[in-house]
């Protein structure tokens, strides 16, 4: 079998493209990275695609908002449309909000504000856990609701906001896949748990076909076991521990991959 082809879009100023490519690898994909130059044609050829980490434009205007405008996300939505899965990581999550592909209502509906944290402010880089709700999103529904994954977050502007009640209607519709979560994995409450101030400590956003997902912290960082924090706690790190003491040379698939295991899982492929 042919593996099914991924296109990485590499917008000017990302730079997760290798990490991504390194993952979707080894969930059996192959990702190829396009500028977003390309002709627009070229996109009915790929599966799949993924809208990396970084800094596009240099977050001008608002992180996100420029790139939304590109002719390439512009037909990457009629894409997503078709069906196809679309995935946007930080600031490729911010960019499908920019481009209103999630929550995919009629035009722009929510927001990714800077983030809140008390006594200080700005970009934030930690380790969080995420707990997995209950949703149609093809790139979590294989795994366990409850089920806690440990992931890095790095942004500036990563608290998710919609008008009034908009939030628990999305929580409720099974649109919010992935939550910040506090030790006893129940949803976030504070910081640093909740590592931005989001609302109702959601920390990804799908359409209602459950194809297009934004997530804000990085799964690619997290898809080595033996790159797991060392604060972590719960299964993933007790197999880490585990491992290195028996000495596994190799490091191990982190909790990062299961987001890129339901996208290879949708697509046909078992890795």
């Amino acid at each position: 079998m042919t593996a099914p082809a991924v296109l990485v879009l590499q917008l000017p100023g990302v730079n997760c493209e290798t990490e991504t490519v390194r993952a979707l690898e080894r969930v059996g994909l192959a990702p190829r990275v396009l500028r977003w130059t390309l002709d627009s044609e070229r996109l009915r050829d790929f599966a799949a695609f993924v809208l990396p980490g970084g800094f596009s434009y240099q977050d001008r205007v608002r992180a996100g908002a420029l790139a939304a405008k590109s002719a390439a996300v512009e037909a990457l939505a009629a894409e997503a449309e078709r069906g196809k899965p679309v995935l946007g990581i930080c600031n490729g999550a911010q960019v499908l909000v920019e481009a209103g592909l999630v929550p995919g209502g009629a035009g722009v509906e929510l927001a990714l504000a800077r983030n809140r944290m008390p006594g200080r402010a700005g970009y934030y880089a930690a380790w969080i856990e995420l707990r997995i709700e209950a949703s149609n999103c093809l790139f979590t529904r294989g795994i366990q609701p409850g089920t806690v994954l440990p992931m890095p977050v790095a942004h500036g502007e990563g608290r998710f906001l919609g008008a009034p009640g908009r939030m628990a209607e999305l929580l409720g519709a099974g649109c919010v896949p992935l939550r910040y979560a506090d030790p006893g994995g129940q949803a976030a409450t504070e910081f640093p748990a909740l590592p931005n101030g989001s609302e109702l400590a959601v920390a990804a956003v799908s359409n209602p076909s459950g194809n297009v997902l934004a997530i804000m912290p990085h799964p690619e960082r997290a898809q080595d076991l033996a790159g797991l924090a060392r604060t972590a706690a719960g299964p993933w790190a007790r197999e880490r521990e585990r491992r290195l003491l028996e000495g596994a040379l190799d490091p191990g698939d982190g909790p990062g991959l299961e987001i890129f295991r339901g996208l290879a899982r949708h697509l046909g492929v078992t890795a």
